[in-house]
């Protein structure tokens, strides 16, 4: 079924979004079929002194198939450009005065250049070329056939043919070339923040990598000495203890292996302490320096690694943020642990919360924002199991507000 409909030749101008546009090409055609239909019967008869009947059948074969072309304008072109031309050869068993056009009379050039509008829009460049050729190379040699002489008003319906089937097409070619580009920003963006958020989740795992290294290196030294700091170890033990070592260097090793897949050249640098709850005051004091005040309300529990490290990092990119978006605002930065909760055990909230920016600031350092800090906060939560509310507030200010579970993320 969906090959079926997708094999239907679909309306001119079907894809507009206005519903006034996508009627258009049936109005016009209906307009032209209407019009042209008597008009041709008047002109033929009474001008150019044709039958009645063979100008009723010449007009329906040159009007009525228009109401085709808004579907199938190709097809509509057929049937009317043959009807065009046998005419112009029915013309010839009459006898018209000479200020008459031939081979085409004005009506015929009329419902022509309709047709050839509505070519434009559907066909490709090199079937219009076609369709062109075909009709210079009639016009000319109906020419020859002329009695009456043959002039340059008699090249009409190859001239406004033309125009009309070069206006199509530069409409069509320009609306398929916006089209293509609102795909690819489209599918550009989509890359951009996929990008984005293997990156952040790259950084995370670098990150977390030189937590779990360091204490994965405390387990190897300490099963290593066991036996020197603690005399009289039984055998069993011993033996214990040197596996916990063995076992512990390997996965150490399985982990800087792992790194050497995440962490790119740029990144060899980073191999140093991770900071964590004890270094956010120091960004409070930055950012304060930086941009405006800011209120720092810290917290002295002890946070498991990766819950340090990630309270750290989303207060960083919000106070980021701040100075960008909303330099000299009054911030406010605070650190808290809630009592356990059943079934939830205790949280760590943190919570950057700032105004808007005063009058004077002299606007945002940047218009708009790319939204990848906060991806780069919401993958951090989400991967220790913790939520985040981030949002704008009333006054013009704006919230990030972080619960972070201080059970089972400890990766010690």
């Amino acid at each position: 079924m969906t090959s079926v409909e997708e094999r239907r030749p679909r309306a001119l101008l079907a894809g507009a979004s206005r519903r006034w546009v996508r009627a258009l090409p049936w109005a016009l055609a209906f307009v032209l079929c209407v019009a042209l239909l008597p008009t041709t019967i008047q002109v033929l008869t009474a001008d150019y002194g044709l039958n009645g009947g063979v100008a009723a059948a010449l007009a329906v074969a040159q009007a009525a198939p228009l109401l085709l072309a808004v579907v199938q304008p190709l097809r509509a072109w057929y049937v009317i450009f043959a009807a065009e031309v046998a005419g112009a050869l029915v013309l010839l068993t009459v006898d018209f005065e000479d200020r008459l056009l031939w081979p085409f009379p004005p009506m015929q050039i009329v419902g022509y250049v309709g047709l050839c509008l509505a070519l434009g829009l559907r066909e490709r460049r090199r079937t219009l070329i076609r369709v062109w050729l075909v009709t210079a190379v009639a016009n000319v040699a109906l020419g020859f056939a002329a009695r009456h002489g043959f002039g340059a008003g008699d090249l009409l319906f190859t001239i406004l043919g033309g125009v009309a089937l070069l206006l199509g097409g530069a409409f069509r070619e320009r609306s398929d070339a916006q089209r293509r580009l609102a795909e690819q920003e489209t599918i550009s963006e989509a890359e951009r923040g996929r990008r984005t958020l293997l990156e952040e989740r790259a950084r995370i795992a670098r990150e977390l990598h030189d937590v779990v290294a360091h204490h994965m290196s405390v387990i190897t030294v300490q099963a290593d000495t066991a036996e020197y700091r603690h005399d009289g170890l039984p055998p069993e033990m011993r033996e214990e203890f040197t596996t916990i070592a063995a076992t512990a260097r390997q996965s150490l090793g399985e982990m800087r292996r792992l790194l050497g897949v995440l962490r790119n050249e740029e990144a060899q640098g980073e191999l140093v302490p991770q900071p964590g709850l004890a270094q956010i005051g120091a960004l409070a004091e930055a950012t304060a320096r930086a941009s405006g005040p800011v209120e720092f309300t810290p917290c002295d529990a002890d946070v498991p690694e990766a819950v340090g490290l990630s309270a750290y990092r989303i207060v960083q990119e919000a106070l980021a943020n701040v100075v960008r978006h909303a330099p000299g605002a009054h911030t406010r930065v605070s650190l808290s642990v809630s009592e356990p909760e059943p079934p939830a055990g205790p949280r760590l909230t943190v919570l950057v919360v700032n105004g808007p920016p005063p009058d004077a600031s002299g606007g945002p350092l940047e218009a708009s924002g790319t939204g990848h800090g906060l991806v780069g906060m919401r993958e951090r939560v989400r991967i220790i199991g913790g939520t985040l509310d981030a949002g704008p507030l009333p006054d013009g200010g704006f919230r990030v507000a972080a619960l972070l579970p201080l059970t089972g993320t400890d990766l010690t």
